[in-house]
């Protein structure tokens, strides 16, 4: 198996894990507000984005400081492949809910599962053909405004559905913060 093949098996168990442990990372820290930047602070579709953006990204700038001048496209095929698996989620999770009309955890967790592997899978095929190397600047700074967004709506949520944390949709608690 060629390097950036086992880098990419390796990646997506890595995600995997990574996301599982970030679901239950907030309450597992007393609820702290720095960890609840990068791990969900509640059960709405937005937070669980986090699952697959932040350690995608984490494992992203491992692989391209191991192989930057192994691979030249790996960068921008990296960051096609955190936009795509982090967009899929909400994608698969409305589509879902739209044609069945009620939530699933065990199509949750397929949907995770799922998004992570495309996220990979896309970026290892770009990787090898180049494909994503002219739209560098573009998926770059979509990945940095997600990352702000993150950040940012974390503390102050828009009041749009994905940002509803559906555990607490009919109480005054999901007007305000988590922290």
């Amino acid at each position: 198996m060629n390097p950036l093949k086992r880098y990419t098996v390796l990646g997506i168990i890595f995600v995997w894990a990574g996301g599982t442990l970030a679901h239950f990372l907030y309450d597992w820290t007393g609820r702290n507000s720095l960890v609840g930047l990068f791990a969900p602070v509640n059960e709405s579709i937005w937070e669980h984005m986090k699952l697959l953006f932040f350690p995608m990204l984490l494992y992203a700038l491992f692989l391209c400081c191991r192989f930057r001048t192994d691979y030249p496209c790996l960068a921008s095929s990296l960051c096609f492949g955190i936009v795509a698996g982090t967009l899929l989620i909400p994608a698969l999770y409305y589509a879902y809910r739209y044609v069945l009309g009620r939530d699933i955890f065990i199509l949750d967790i397929g949907i995770f599962i799922l998004s992570t592997a495309a996220a990979f899978l896309l970026s290892y095929s770009l990787t090898r053909s180049c494909r994503a190397k002219p739209w560098g600047p573009l998926l770059y700074g979509m990945v940095l405004i997600l990352f702000v967004c993150f950040l940012r709506f974390t503390c102050h949520p828009p009041a749009l559905k994905i940002f509803e944390d559906p555990s607490r949709a009919n109480s005054q608690e999901n007007e305000s913060p988590p922290f």
